[in-house]
């Protein structure tokens, strides 16, 4: 049975210590800088410059997010340099080229964008008419967002940065385990996938991914090459109980819930927003630095509920596995290995966990 590596975790400490510094300064200035563009008046000054030669709703509201989102990311760009590329590499986590990493923000860039601005848009919609009760319609909006986007992702939009290919003759034997798992949990899936991690990562993991007809396994390649088939039958098992407890359909009806309260809070401050930093209304472009403010801060606020109940689903997953699987020594030994080999600190104090963790310590 694989073992605790008690350096890994001097190291998995400290990687997750600067990880949480960095997360702090990432927040921070995200605040900051949405401050600044509202007590400066330059939300409204480039709200105003705009309109002056910008005829149409929805081009003056890209256009104002393009500039506001743009000049955000030039200013955050050395700091997801840092974490993104250099912080994996100071701990032998990652695999990738500096020249991969650029491509794979190119691509997160754009598809970010696509999808931000069509997010933005309807936003706007609905923000210019559903009056009062904007906060509701935003909130059905943003659900039906949710749902389409977990069924086309693991069709659309994860192809774009990972090569997925079928497991095929060389583990068969794997593949037909897994089906038949999902089988038995009563779970039908579109085949079982290898994932390409080790072009970027040392990093294990896997994943049941979409919904209805683009449900599938995904198995990284890290995975497969290092733990034994009793190890990734337990994993995937911990995967299949969230499918078997219906925790997507759980995890998005509580997420709707507060996010309704919280568009519902936004829609009262921004009242107060609105006088403040004179600006139009809430369908003002000129009120998007607000819009991040208030959401940002209610983010923050309900993170440690959000991970509580993330972490009592989880459990429920690990009890599944064990029950389902019945090889409680493999399913430890791979939820060991995973510590070891992604860095997962697995005792970390209490306040950590209440904070900043979706999943139960191993400990």
């Amino acid at each position: 049975m694989t073992e605790i590596d008690l350096e890994r975790q001097k190291q998995a400490k400290q990687y997750a210590r600067i990880k949480r510094r960095l997360w702090i300064v990432d927040q921070s200035f995200s605040l900051v800088y949405a401050l600044v563009w509202l007590m400066t008046g330059w939300s409204v000054g480039l709200r105003t410059w705009l309109a002056g030669f910008i005829r149409g709703d929805w081009l003056l509201i890209a256009v104002f997010a393009l500039i506001f989102g743009g000049i955000y990311f030039l200013l955050n760009l050395p700091l997801g340099y840092f974490s993104g590329y250099v912080l994996p590499h100071r701990f032998d986590l990652s695999t990738q080229s500096l020249k991969d990493w650029l491509i794979d923000q190119i691509k997160g860039l754009a598809v970010g964008a696509v999808l931000g601005f069509l997010l933005l848009e309807v936003v706007y919609l609905i923000l210019r008419n559903t009056g009062d009760l904007w906060w509701l319609w935003l909130t059905g909006g943003m659900l039906l967002f949710s749902v389409i986007l977990s069924n086309l992702a693991p069709v659309l939009l994860m192809p774009i940065f990972n090569k997925f290919t079928p497991l095929g003759e060389d583990h068969a034997d794997l593949e037909e385990r897994l089906i038949n798992l999902a089988q038995k949990a009563g779970t039908r899936v579109k085949g079982v996938y290898k994932m390409d991690m080790s072009r970027r990562t040392k990093q294990a993991n896997a994943a049941l991914t979409g919904l209805g007809n683009t449900r599938r396994i995904i198995l990284g390649d890290t995975m497969i090459e290092e733990f034994s088939p009793d190890e990734i039958e337990t994993v995937l098992a911990h995967e299949l109980g969230h499918h078997v407890h219906h925790d997507v359909p759980w995890l998005i009806g509580f997420g709707t819930l507060l996010t309704a309260l919280g568009f519902f809070l936004v829609s009262l401050a921004m009242n107060w927003a609105i006088s403040s930093f004179g600006l139009n209304g809430v369908d003002d472009p000129a009120s998007l630095p607000a819009l991040m403010i208030l959401l940002s801060l209610y983010q923050l606020i309900t993170m440690p509920i959000d991970n509580a109940f993330s972490r009592w689903r989880e459990r429920l997953a690990d009890d599944f596995a064990l029950e389902i699987t019945g090889k409680q020594s493999a399913f430890a030994s791979a939820f060991t290995r995973l510590a070891n080999q992604n860095l997962g600190e697995i005792d970390p104090e209490p306040w950590v966990v209440f904070l900043f963790y979706s999943h139960p310590p191993l400990n």
